[in-house]
């Protein structure tokens, strides 16, 4: 190490400086990300959507599943990697005003600024975590890849039953979103 990457090495954080922060940011391995500005127009009436419809789905199928759907809350995955998705379904009981187990399924809706963030480090992190299934949704074209958890392993997959645990099994059509 030269004497520069002393000089300009970034500081690390964890989740103790996490939590004194003002605005809205994601901590990955120690490294702080901005989220602001809020998300654009198209972002958000997205995740709306994509929130009605889960919701939707796990309400009028009277399934017991024992899952919610929850937008923008902090996962903290471990001390120095707290994330907040877009969107994700969490399965099971939790008490806390965050989580901190994988949730079953994680939407990120893909912007200029995070794509290869969404693409790369978020998607490294979900699998290495073990999110069973992980949405990237791009409004500007107005796509949507479903990535199923197998082997340990993403895969892209094009299926309309998500196996969200063994009890929950959700029918989905993913364009009747946009």
């Amino acid at each position: 190490m030269s004497l520069n990457d002393k000089i300009f090495l970034p500081e690390l954080y964890t989740y103790k400086d996490y939590e004194q922060w003002k605005g809205n940011w994601e901590l990955i391995n120690g490294y702080p990300i901005s989220k602001s500005p809020s998300p654009k127009r198209k972002h958000q009436f997205f995740s709306s959507k994509f929130n009605w419809y889960f919701r939707n789905l796990l309400v009028s199928k009277n399934l017991q599943c024992n899952c919610e759907v929850y937008s923008e809350l902090d996962w903290i995955i471990n001390d120095d990697t707290v994330v907040r998705p877009d969107a994700m379904i969490v399965c099971g009981k939790f008490e806390t005003d965050f989580l901190t187990f994988p949730p079953a399924l994680i939407l990120e809706i893909t912007s200029p600024t995070s794509r290869m963030r969404d693409r790369n480090s978020k998607f490294i992190l979900y699998e290495m975590s073990g999110v069973k299934f992980y949405i990237i949704a791009d409004p500007d074209k107005q796509t949507t890849e479903l990535f199923e958890l197998i082997s340990n392993k993403y895969t892209e997959v094009n299926t309309t039953n998500l196996k969200l645990t063994d009890n929950c099994t959700l029918e989905i059509e993913l364009n009747k979103i946009w």
